[in-house]
């Protein structure tokens, strides 16, 4: 299959067999109850499933069935192998659901900073291309019909309202086009390329970061969960932060630890974390409770990653709107000031 389930669906599968796990049900049976609750649908978790329950009746292990049905993608798959191989499954599908449920989270509320902005810059286009090819023609007219034609101060006053809506149109448009293009060129592979010019401005650059820290917190602690050595735990985190700058930053972090230091102080010493993160992580390695500490660093790196969505949404949304209406009071402002001229010389 070349679908692969949405973070939702990941999430919710995981759960569901790691709690009948608890249980004590087995592998096979399991896969048969989540089989039997999906009304004979033939969607693609369901296809999955009569796959996955065929490979378990047959003795394969989960990882092992999951991978051969296509559906699911390659950390979790890595993640299930791990906690099979350490014998602790039922705590990593836990994980493992938890992880895909926030990551689920933090791309709805991305998809929401790009898809309000979008539709705020459609309505400034229409608005402006109604002022452009319907208003101030309107008042245009009226000026003639009332003047036999537009007087010299008349006339700078249209085509100050016309340059004003001509411009901002022409920035709404260009605006418009890079998010289109943008989206296009990130769906397309070519994410890389996009995040690069997104890096030039420090909020866009504070999300990526916080994000590549998020998914690194959470991988390296369900390696750890599922019984990897800390370095190797390490190594296999730094392909999931799918951001170059966190990644460099690992690299550097696990070239200390070949020197012979803890993950801990490596990461204090190469400011992995904001210092304070840095200690917790310190005291959490000394006293034993490392998995619990990354598990708190990893709710505390979703929190501010959502707050800085939130903090850009929260810029551009009143930035639009001011834009929309400077331009529109401008232009209105432009076209009736005429015709107070004219009222004040009939008076």
């Amino acid at each position: 299959m070349s679908r692969k389930l949405d973070d939702l669906g990941v999430s919710a599968f995981c759960e569901s067999m790691g709690m009948m796990m608890r249980s004590g049900i087995q592998t096979d049976e399991a896969l048969g109850l989540l089989l039997s609750g999906k009304d004979g649908k033939a969607g693609i978790l369901e296809q999955g499933l009569v796959y996955m329950k065929e490979q378990a009746e047959q003795g394969s292990g989960l990882a092992k069935a999951m991978e051969g049905s296509g559906i699911f993608p390659d950390y979790a798959l890595q993640m299930v192998s791990a906690g099979e191989s350490s014998g602790r499954l039922e705590d990593t599908l836990f994980r493992l659901s938890g992880y895909y449920r926030e990551q689920k989270s933090i791309s709805e509320k991305l998809r929401n900073s790009v898809t309000y902005p979008a539709a705020m810059i459609v309505l400034i286009i229409a608005v402006l291309a109604a002022m452009l090819f319907m208003v101030l023609p309107v008042f245009t007219g009226v000026y003639n019909d009332l003047t036999g034609s537009l007087a010299g101060s008349s006339f700078s006053y249209i085509r100050a309202a016309y340059a004003v809506c001509w411009i901002a149109l022409i920035v709404m448009v260009v605006l418009a086009a890079a998010l289109f293009f943008g989206f296009r060129a990130w769906r397309s592979g070519k994410k890389a390329g996009v995040e690069k010019l997104l890096r030039r401005f420090p909020v866009c650059a504070g999300i990526l970061d916080s994000m590549g820290m998020f998914r690194f917190t959470s991988a390296l602690g369900m390696f750890l969960a599922s019984g990897e050595m800390q370095d190797e735990a390490l190594l296999k985190s730094i392909p999931m932060t799918d951001c170059a700058p966190v990644e460099e930053k690992l690299k550097k972090c696990a070239a200390r630890m070949e020197e012979g230091h803890s993950i801990a102080q490596a990461a204090f010493d190469e400011e992995l974390f904001e210092p304070v993160y840095g200690r917790m992580l310190l005291a959490g390695e000394r006293s034993g409770s490392m998995e619990s500490v990354l598990e708190r660093l990893t709710g505390l790196l979703e929190e501010n990653c959502s707050n800085l969505v939130d903090r850009l949404v929260g810029t551009v949304d009143p930035l639009l709107s001011g834009i929309l209406m400077i331009t529109v009071g401008l232009s209105l402002l432009s076209v009736m000031l005429p015709l107070i001229g004219m009222m004040n010389s009939v008076a």
